[in-house]
C-alpha cells in the first residue's frame, strides 16, 4: 500500500533550497511544490480522470500561498468527484473569459463605429467617437455587452443628467441603443436594454419645443414631399427655410424685403429685430448674419417672384402691411400629421441635433448661426467669435445633408416600386 504524503507546514515551501535538478514536496492528494533549479517553484497537483494521468497548474509560490493551493485542490476533487475533468473545465472558463474580453461594451461600440463610418461625413464619426470615449466608455466600456442590462445604462446615463445634459444623455441612449442592435445582430448580445429606459429618463425641461430627432428626419422628409403638392407656394417656402436655416419663427416670417440682398447673397437682420434686442437685453448691440446656403437662396428667389413686389417676405393674408403669424407653419405640420410632435421652433433644435452629431461640428459655432446667447462667462467670449467663415461651410454641409438624406428615401421608393411591379 502506497505511503500517504504527509501534509505541507508554512515553513517547508519558504525554505525549500534549491538543486541540480527538479523535485517535489507532496502535500498530499496529488498536490505538490515543484521546485526548480532556478529557484522558483509552482504549485501543481496530478490526478487520473478516465483512466488518464492528467496535471493541473495553480500558480507560482509565494503568491499563490498554501492554504491557497490547498483551496483550488478541494475545487478540483469536487468537479471530479462530479464526473468533470477539471483541467478540461478551466480550459473552457479561459476560453469563455477570452470571449467575454473581446466583446466588451467598448470593443463592439468600436466595431460598430466602424462599420458605420463609411456612411458618415467625417466630422459625424470623430463626434459619435469623441462623445463615446468621454461620457460611455469610462463607466461601461470594459463590462461584457451580454451582461449589461438596463439597471446599468440607466445609472451610465443619469450620470450624464447630472451635469446638466439633458439632451446629450437622450442622444447617448440613442447611440447606445444602435450599439446594442448592432450586438444582438452579430450575436454577441441577446437584448436591447434602452427600450426598457423609456420614461426613466429626465424630460426635456419646460420651455423646449416639440422636435423630431435625426433619426427621424428620414421619415419626415418623405411626408414632406408628399404633402407639398397641397401647400400654397410661399407656405411650402416658408418650411423649406425654416429646415434649411433654421432662425427663428418670427424672426423669418417678420422679415422685410428691405433685408435680404439677392445680388450679393446677403441677409443680416438688425439686433433689434432678434430676440435679445426685442427684450432689450442685449448689450452688445450686434446684428444676426443669416449664413443661407444656394438652397436657400434659390428658394428666396422663388419666393421673390410671388411676394417680392411687397414689404415682407411673409405677408399675412388678410392685410399685406403686415407679416405672417407662425399660423402656416403649424398648419403645415399639422396637416403632415406632425401636430404635437414638431414646431417651427423645432426644426432649430433638429437642426442643432444633425449638425452635432451627424456633421460633428463644434456647439459654439451652431450656438452662433442660432443666434444664442449664453449668459456665461465662456459663452460670452463665444458670442464675440462669429465663426463667419466656418457658419457658411457647415450651412451648406446641413443643406447637401438634407439632399441626401431625401435623395435616399426617394431611391428607396423607386426599388421598393420595381419590387412591387
Amino acid at each position: 500500500m502506497p505511503k500517504l504524503a504527509t501534509p505541507l507546514t508554512d515553513i517547508q515551501p519558504r525554505t525549500a533550497k534549491r538543486k541540480d535538478k527538479p523535485y517535489k514536496l507532496a502535500d498530499g492528494g496529488g498536490l505538490y511544490l515543484l521546485v526548480n533549479p532556478d529557484g522558483s517553484k509552482y504549485w501543481r497537483m496530478g490526478y487520473r480522470f478516465g483512466g488518464v494521468q492528467r496535471l493541473l497548474a495553480f500558480g507560482k509560490y509565494p503568491e499563490i500561498s498554501l492554504a491557497d493551493a490547498r483551496k483550488a485542490r478541494a475545487a478540483a476533487r469536487a468537479k471530479i468527484n462530479a464526473g468533470i475533468d477539471p483541467a478540461q473545465a478551466r480550459r473552457i472558463e479561459k476560453r469563455q473569459k477570452a470571449i467575454e474580453s473581446a466583446n466588451t461594451f467598448e470593443a463592439i461600440a468600436r466595431e460598430w463605429h466602424q462599420h458605420k463610418v463609411d456612411s458618415w461625413q467625417p466630422r459625424t464619426a470623430t463626434n459619435v467617437l469623441y462623445r463615446l470615449e468621454k461620457d460611455v466608455f469610462p463607466l461601461i466600456g470594459k463590462y461584457p455587452i451580454k451582461d449589461l442590462k438596463a439597471p446599468v445604462i440607466l445609472d451610465m446615463l443619469r450620470q450624464i443628467e447630472r451635469r446638466g445634459a439633458v439632451e446629450m444623455a437622450k442622444r447617448q441612449a440613442q447611440v447606445c441603443g444602435q450599439i446594442f442592435r448592432y450586438a444582438v445582430a452579430t450575436g454577441v448580445a441577446e437584448y436591447d436594454p434602452v427600450p426598457s429606459l423609456r420614461g426613466a429618463l429626465r424630460p426635456t425641461p419646460r420651455g423646449h419645443h416639440a422636435a423630431i430627432t435625426p433619426d427621424e428626419l428620414p421619415e419626415f422628409l418623405r411626408i414632406l414631399a408628399k404633402n407639398e403638392v397641397h401647400m400654397s407656394p410661399p407656405t411650402r417656402i416658408l418650411t423649406r427655410l425654416m429646415l434649411l436655416v433654421f432662425v427663428r419663427t418670427s424672426e423669418l416670417t417678420e422679415t422685410p424685403w428691405s433685408e435680404i440682398d439677392l445680388d450679393h447673397e446677403e441677409w443680416v437682420i438688425p439686433w433689434q429685430r432678434m430676440k435679445m434686442g426685442k427684450r432689450k437685453i442685449n448689450p452688445r448691440k450686434v446684428d444676426h448674419h443669416v449664413f443661407l446656403p444656394r438652397q436657400g437662396w434659390a428658394l428666396l428667389r422663388e419666393l421673390h417672384t410671388f411676394t417680392g413686389g411687397g414689404k415682407y417676405l411673409f405677408p399675412n393674408r388678410n392685410d399685406h402691411e403686415r407679416p405672417a403669424s407662425n399660423w402656416g407653419i403649424l398648419a403645415a405640420l399639422k396637416r403632415m400629421g406632425y401636430s404635437g410632435r414638431m414646431t417651427g421652433h423645432g426644426f432649430r433644435s433638429l437642426a442643432m441635433g444633425v449638425i452635432k452629431e451627424r456633421l460633428g461640428y463644434r456647439h459654439e459655432v451652431v450656438d452662433r448661426q442660432l443666434s444664442h446667447q449664453s449668459g456665461d462667462t465662456y459663452g460670452e467670449a463665444y458670442d464675440r467669435a462669429e465663426f463667419k467663415e466656418e457658419r457658411k461651410k457647415m450651412m451648406q454641409e446641413y443643406a447637401d445633408y438634407l439632399d441626401a438624406v431625401a435623395s435616399d428615401q426617394a431611391a428607396t421608393r423607386g426599388r421598393q416600386t420595381l419590387r412591387l411591379n
